[in-house]
C-alpha cells in the first residue's frame, strides 16, 4: 500500500521538486538575493518537515555559548497569532511569539529571543534594539536563503536520515537530498544511546560528507517529571514507576517519548495532536476521557516541555500534568569539537574591540 501511494505520489514530488530546484540555483546563481550581516550567524535546520530535535540542539548551543558571547535567537514564531517583529518579555505567551521561542525565553532569561517571518527584517530589528550582539542563532531557517549565515548547521534522525527519504509530498524532505550540500555541520541527532564505531563509520559513508563538512552524533536524554498544574505539585515529587500516564503530546514525532514513558510507567495510553497545536475545550475534554481510560488510580498526564508552553494552566489546573525535560547529549567529544568549531569561528570574526 505504501508503496503503490508513493508511485501514485511520484508526479507530484518530481514537479516540486523541480520548483525547489530552480529556486535553489536562483541563488546560487545570486539572481535572487541572499543579505549578509557583519556578525556570525548559525542556522539550525533540517531537509524534513520536522521531528529532528531543533528546539533541544538550540537550547544545547545557548546553554554552551551564552556565558562568553552575548547572543540572541530568532524564530519565525509558528502558529503564533502576531504579526512581524517581536521581542520576547516575560508578558508574552506561546499564542503571541510562538511555542518554541517561549520556551527559549522562559529557560534561558539572559538572552534575548526574537519572532519574524522575516529573517532579514527580523535581524535588523535585533541589531537596532541590541546593537551589542555577538552571535544569532537562526532557528529552524535551512531553506531560508535570503539571510545570509555564518555556519549552517543540519539535522537529521538517527532512524529516518535524509538520504534515505523521499520530498514532499512521496517523503518529508523539503527539498531534494542534494540540500545537504549547503551545511557546514551535520548532526545526526536521536541515535541510540550505546553507539558503536562500526554504526558511526557506516552512517558517515551513506551521507558522504564533502571535504568541508562534520559530522556529530547527539542523543536525548529525558528528565525527571517536573510539574506544571496545581493538580500535579500537590503530588509532589514521583518516580514514573508508581504511576500509569497517559502521553499528551503535540509534537511532530512523539513516539521517542511515549517508548520513553512505556519503559517505566505501569500502564500507558496516549493521546496526539498535530504539530504546534493549541488545545481547546473540546480537546481538553478529549483528554480527559482518554485520561479516564486507564484503570488504576494513581495515574497522571505526561506530556513535552515544547506542549507545555501551549497549555492553559488555568483551565488544567485540576489535571496532574508533568511535563519531561529533555537534554541533548553527545557520543564521544561530539559536543566539546562541536562547540569549539563554532567558538574557533565567532572568535575569528567576532565584533567585539
Amino acid at each position: 500500500m505504501i508503496k503503490f501511494l508513493r508511485l501514485f505520489l511520484f508526479p507530484f514530488s518530481i514537479v516540486y521538486s523541480l520548483i525547489i530546484s530552480i529556486r535553489n540555483k536562483l541563488y546560487d546563481l545570486r539572481i535572487f538575493k541572499t543579505t549578509t550581516f557583519d556578525l556570525p550567524i548559525i542556522s539550525v535546520g533540517n531537509l524534513s518537515t520536522g521531528g529532528t530535535g531543533k528546539t533541544p540542539h538550540i537550547e544545547y548551543l545557548v546553554s554552551k555559548l551564552s556565558n562568553n558571547y552575548k547572543l540572541a535567537t530568532l524564530s519565525r514564531g509558528y502558529k503564533r497569532k502576531t504579526k512581524g517583529f517581536l521581542l520576547a518579555k516575560d508578558s508574552h505567551t506561546a499564542l503571541e511569539i510562538g511555542d518554541e521561542p517561549k520556551q527559549f525565553q522562559t529557560k534561558f532569561p539572559n538572552i534575548d529571543v526574537a519572532v519574524d517571518s522575516n529573517r532579514v527584517n527580523g535581524v535588523e530589528q535585533l541589531l537596532k534594539n541590541r546593537p551589542d550582539l555577538e552571535m544569532i542563532l537562526l532557528d529552524d531557517a535551512y531553506q531560508h536563503r535570503k539571510i545570509g549565515r555564518s555556519i549552517n548547521i543540519l539535522l537529521t534522525e538517527y532512524s529516518n536520515p535524509f538520504f534515505k527519504d523521499y520530498i514532499l509530498p512521496m517523503g518529508n524532505l523539503r527539498e531534494s537530498r542534494s540540500g545537504y550540500n549547503r551545511a557546514n555541520i551535520i548532526i545526526v541527532t536521536k541515535s541510540p544511546t550505546v553507539l558503536s564505531p562500526l554504526d558511526i563509520r557506516r552512517v558517515k559513508a551513506e551521507i558522504q560528507p564533502k571535504p568541508y563538512q562534520e559530522i556529530y552524533f547527539s542523543y536525548i536524554s529525558y528528565g525527571k517529571p517536573v510539574p506544571l498544574t496545581e493538580a500535579a505539585k500537590a503530588l509532589g515529587k514521583i518516580k514514573l514507576e508508581d504511576f500509569a500516564a497517559t502521553v499528551l503530546t503535540a509534537i511532530a514525532n512523539p513516539e521517542a517519548l511515549k517508548f520513553y514513558i512505556k519503559r517505566y510507567a505501569k500502564e500507558v495510553n496516549s493521546i496526539n495532536f498535530p504539530d504546534h497545536h493549541y488545545f481547546s475545550d473540546s480537546d481538553l475534554e478529549k483528554i480527559k476521557q482518554k485520561f479516564d481510560e486507564l484503570l488504576p488510580t494513581n495515574k497522571i498526564l505526561i506530556t513535552t516541555e515544547k506542549d507545555a508552553m501551549r497549555i492553559d494552566i488555568e483551565k488544567t489546573k485540576d489535571f496532574p500534568i508533568f511535563y519531561i525535560p529533555i537534554k541533548i547529549k553527545f557520543h564521544l567529544n561530539d559536543g566539546d569539537e562541536l562547540i569549539d568549531q563554532i567558538n574557533k569561528y565567532v572568535t575569528a570574526n567576532s565584533r567585539r574591540s
